[in-house]
């Protein structure tokens, strides 16, 4: 069994950079717009981020602003999700956040306590397998109890092919929300979010199989 994971190790390393991917687009209701004409783009290509403590886990590298990017208004309670450029091939959750902006989305870094989580896809056990890998879109419904305004939404997969070196695929959009509520929900600095010792984050995926896996971060708030 040690064998056996040990190659599996290596293949994911020799996989390279052609198994990288990004978020792209934003998905309004069932339909995709453009390539980053709502969803803020990175400067880094393809590649992922890795410290969880710089601030290019909020956004992606160059995500920190949006002046280049366009705002969908959305309604709460609808459908949201975002298309990525190829498949996921790492195995690993897939999360969202969503923080309200002071001001406006384009204008705003996503500095201080103010994210909460509002979808996570995790991980079945018979047999153990992260539920995200292969899917090019993720889908999910914005609370509609969140207060109206403009709002930055980060979705992160966090892939975990390569034990205690997590690699973290983020992309962030801009929405302004309308016909909301005033729901409170607990918040989080980004980063901050999760800790580099978290077990989400340093376990071993390979061997010994885990027989269960909880995804980092807080839990997903959906009033």
């Amino acid at each position: 069994m040690k064998i056996v994971g040990i190659i599996i190790v290596v293949a994911a390393l020799l996989s390279g950079v052609s198994a990288h991917y990004r978020f792209t687009s934003l998905i309004v209701n069932g339909q995709t717009t453009g390539a980053y004409q709502y969803v803020r783009q990175n400067t880094n290509y393809n590649s992922p981020v890795t410290d969880i403590t710089s601030t290019d886990a909020r956004c992606n590298v160059g995500g920190g602003t949006g002046g280049n990017t366009s705002t969908a208004t959305v309604a709460a309670g609808s459908s949201l999700g975002f298309q990525m450029d190829q498949a996921v091939f790492h195995l690993g959750p897939v999360d969202i956040y969503v923080r309200q902006a002071p001001s406006t989305a384009a204008s705003w870094d996503g500095s201080g306590a103010s994210w909460f989580k509002v979808y996570e896809l995790g991980a079945t056990y018979s047999p153990f397998t992260f539920t995200s890998l292969g899917k090019s879109q993720f889908s999910f419904n914005i609370p509609s109890g969140i207060p109206s305004g403009e709002y930055l939404v980060r979705v992160e997969q966090i892939a975990l092919h390569v034990p205690n070196a997590p690699q973290f695929y983020i992309s962030c959009a801009q929405i302004n929300l309308t016909g909301g509520g005033s729901a409170s929900p607990a918040k989080v600095s980004i980063p901050g979010a999760v800790s580099a010792t978290d077990p989400g984050l340093t376990v071993n995926i390979y061997y010994p199989v885990p027989t269960n896996y909880t995804v980092p971060g807080p839990a997903v708030f959906t009033g």
